[in-house]
């Protein structure tokens, strides 16, 4: 299914659907998913600015945001803590998901996009996935002229943002 989603993306060459995304309801699903998912395993904070919105194609936004919420549910080891934020930054948007999990290296950070890349093979049976997520992140994000930029830390966490384009923005 992955692959599919992937493909239809990739070939997709027509411009996203430019429809107002209510980003408080948006980020409230898709903390309720993170709770469901981590099933009280790990702490799991939101800060939104309910002022800020944005332009896009929900379904595809809701799978790539979705996908770095759940990553950080399955990476974060049990009782640790996940921050969900959607907040301004200069005139952009930024949607960020930050944990307190293993980390990443460094000479891993620039591959995770790759289709099929994984840090550690090994963890793959245990968290499950495909390794097309973080691709599929990628394209969306491409699609909607916003970008991801990973920030971890080995042993202390990570932070995976989206971040949307002042053209894209719409504040309340």
């Amino acid at each position: 299914e992955d692959l599919l989603t992937l493909s239809h993306i990739e070939s997709n060459t027509q411009p996203p659907e430019d429809r107002l995304i209510e980003m408080l309801s948006l980020v409230n699903m898709l903390h309720n998913d993170a709770k469901a998912l981590s099933n009280g395993k790990h702490k799991i904070s939101v800060e939104i600015d309910e002022r800020l919105n944005l332009t896009g194609a929900v379904d595809e936004l809701l799978s790539a945001l979705g996908n770095l919420v759940s990553n950080a549910v399955r990476y974060t080891p049990e009782g640790g803590e996940i921050r969900i934020s959607w907040q301004r930054r200069n005139k952009q948007a930024v949607f960020s998901v930050t944990d307190n999990g293993i980390g990443i290296e460094q000479q891993h950070i620039d591959r995770l996009t790759e289709r099929f890349y994984r840090v550690d093979r090994s963890r793959s049976r245990e968290t499950g996935g495909t390794g097309l997520g973080l691709s599929i992140v990628k394209h969306i994000l491409t699609r909607h002229q916003a970008r991801l930029e990973i920030k971890s830390t080995p042993g202390k966490g990570s932070t995976f943002s989206a971040i949307f384009p002042e053209s894209r923005v719409i504040q309340k």
